[in-house]
């Protein structure tokens, strides 16, 4: 492949021109694009030889100041400023490539590729769609299967999966691989596929590795390196993802049950009413699976399938010992860590290998786990729950406040990311526990960011340009869907005026909601779950705190964003 040229001059801004030269060298790295730099002005590194200008395929020039255009007379030019490569060096390069002569056509490959976030909804598809846009500008084929707590979507067929050249996995939370047995595999998280799905599409063609087969080796099939950086939160999240659907159903049927028979409809007397039997489904059903599906898929996400049954067994220790959520993560962990090394270290004969799976790690793994659950977590980590619970539900005054100032900020800092799904899977387990509030502010402040931009769409025009402003409605919608990643382009355009401005108005919703005395029993479904009776406790306070939260973040976007150019 011809290379490409770049000229970087920073005249008043050596730093920046520095730091530009790295982000072009990283870009083109993501894309396989052979690049030689040359750096213009104080600090500059060795000049570009004869040679690579003779063999190039263009060239970039990118500042200010004397780029020695004159060497470049037979070579597409393409230019930039300091500002638009440090923004975005990859957008840069495909412009700059983009103008220039064809390179050799790289021979189009067929890709498939699944996409998972823990909830399943924003993050899962807008992987989807940056994977699907970068393979259709690069002339690859591509089928995208997207999973999430729902189920998959559009799956993969085994005619595709045969029939492909890569696997490109971009998931927040575990994906099963047993499918994908000898197939180029390259697996990453879902943030790489938004931020650059063609940097990314290009260095899984360069660094996948064969998967291998089930049972091949002692060790389960792990993830690509770039995978394996996420650890334990990728385990805690995929979790998360298992455990939501428990929740959310369990947390609905008693609220409807309540809705039907009244805020008596569990109670003993009410036994064979319709009322009672929601209840029933919810509480001592929905419920009682949480813990143990919480701790399940955990120790799933380290162990694979050896590791579901000790995990759900800890998980449901930890719910008899009063542990709750705090004893049923502490589960999966020791369940899919002990799983795990059991299968790396106990070796059989082939013709007992089969044993290993069915009888000898789900023996072991859950004596491990539960003696360990009974003698030396449980206790302690029930007391620490229940010191917990009894804070969170005496909450009143500035405690109240503080708590709905951190959830509320958490949910808008990073719209999706580890800290917002922190705060998320903390408040979802909690009500587990009969702990509500935190929710609230969970809820409340993650909505707050889409329906604040959306309305300074309104408000602020002039501060937005058209697709910004188009875009506002969409962020509408998702905002009052609670989710919070419609907040992102937007964000991502002006980072350092728009997040300080969500993160204001979610802290301020979350505040209000926790010091109004505001619940939400379930876990998902923003303005779309008010409306259903007990549900919410102080539905009006809970309007107000979003209403507060949302016009302040409109204000404070039209403060600080400028003009839009």
């Amino acid at each position: 492949m011809a290379p490409l040229l770049a000229v970087v001059g920073g005249g008043e801004l050596p730093t920046h021109a520095v730091l530009a030269v790295e982000a072009l060298r990283k870009a083109a790295s993501r894309r396989n694009q052979p690049i030689a730099l040359e750096l213009r002005g104080p600090g500059a590194g060795t000049a570009l030889p004869e040679d690579a200008i003779r063999g190039a395929r263009a060239v970039l020039l990118v500042g200010s100041g004397d780029l020695g255009e004159g060497r470049f007379e037979a070579l597409h030019r393409a230019r930039a400023a300091l500002a638009d490569v440090l923004a975005d060096a990859g957008a840069v390069l495909d412009r700059a490539l983009g103008g220039a002569p064809p390179a050799a056509a790289a021979t189009p490959k067929r890709i498939v590729a699944i996409t998972s976030c823990p909830t399943g909804i924003a993050h899962t598809f807008m992987a989807a769609e940056g994977i699907q846009a970068a393979a259709a500008a690069l002339g690859h084929a591509v089928r995208v299967e997207t999973q999430g707590s729902v189920g998959a979507r559009d799956a993969l067929t085994p005619d595709e999966i045969a029939a492909a050249d890569l696997v490109l996995i971009a998931a927040d939370t575990r994906v099963d691989r047993s499918r994908f047995a000898g197939k180029r595999l390259y697996a990453t998280t879902t943030k790489a596929a938004i931020r650059d799905g063609k940097g990314l599409i290009a260095t899984a063609l360069a660094e996948a590795q064969v998967q291998a087969a089930a049972g091949a080796s002692d060790e389960p099939a792990r993830p690509a390196a770039a995978e394996g950086k996420a650890g334990a939160y990728k385990h805690l999240m995929t979790g998360v993802s298992f455990m939501l659907p428990f929740v959310v159903a369990g947390g609905l049927l008693i609220a409807l049950a309540f809705a039907v028979g009244g805020i008596d409809a569990m109670a003993p007397g009410q036994a064979g009413s319709l009322g009672y039997a929601l209840g029933e489904i919810g509480a001592k059903g929905a419920f009682a699976l949480i813990v143990p599906a919480l701790a399940g898929y955990i120790a799933y996400s380290i162990a694979d399938r050896p590791g579901i049954a000790p995990g759900m067994i800890g998980g449901m220790l930890a719910a008899n010992l009063g542990a709750g959520f705090l004893g049923g993560i502490a589960a999966g962990f020791i369940a899919g860590y002990t799983a795990a090394f059991l299968s790396r270290s106990i070796r059989l004969p082939k013709n007992l290998e089969g044993l290993k799976p069915v009888l000898i790690l789900p023996l072991l793994a859950t004596l491990a786990t539960g003696l360990m659950m009974v003698y030396v977590v449980g206790v302690p980590v029930a007391a620490l729950l229940s010191a917990l619970t009894g804070w969170l539900k005496g909450m009143q005054g500035t405690s109240a406040l503080v708590l709905g100032l951190v959830l509320g900020g958490m949910m808008a800092i990073d719209m999706g990311g580890p800290i917002n799904k922190a705060a998320y899977a903390s408040a979802a387990a909690l009500i587990a526990s009969g702990v509500t509030a935190p929710m609230a502010a969970v809820m409340i402040g993650g909505m707050t960011p889409p329906l604040g931009i959306a309305l300074a769409t309104r408000l602020f025009p002039a501060r937005f340009t058209a697709p910004e402003r188009e875009a506002g409605a969409a962020a509408a919608v998702l905002g009052a869907a609670f989710i919070t990643e419609g907040a992102i382009p937007f964000a991502a355009a002006d980072p350092l005026r728009v997040i300080p401005a969500m993160v204001a108005g979610s802290s301020l919703a979350g505040a209000v909601a926790l010091g109004l005395g505001v619940e939400l029993k379930v876990p998902h479904g923003g303005l779309f779950v008010l409306p259903i009776p007990n549900a919410v406790t102080n539905l009006p306070g809970a309007v107000l705190a979003l209403a507060v939260g949302t016009v302040v973040t409109a204000l404070a976007v039209g403060l600080l964003k400028r003009r839009a150019a």
